[in-house]
């Protein structure tokens, strides 16, 4: 990671349970608290980057449906 505290890449499945549908990719530099956020909106497909807050458990909502995507900590989860 070097350079960042934070840095994710995962599939969000959608209210049907379909994976792939959306995803969210984050990173947060050492130096800020400022997540860099890459998005697919599991529910209407709209596409995104944009620069959010960082806070644990970390949340993006969605700028043109609304839709909350969740990213647990992944700590103790099955690989």
């Amino acid at each position: 990671m070097g350079q960042y505290k934070y840095v994710t890449n995962r599939t969000i499945p959608n209210k049907a349970g379909e994976e792939s549908k959306g995803f969210v990719r984050a990173r947060v530099p050492n130096d800020s608290d400022t997540a860099e956020v890459a998005y697919k909106c599991p529910e209407c497909e709209h596409q995104e980057s944009t620069k959010v807050p960082f806070t644990r458990p970390f949340n993006i909502r969605c700028s043109k449906c609304g839709t909350l995507m969740k990213l647990p900590k992944l700590k103790g989860k099955k690989k």
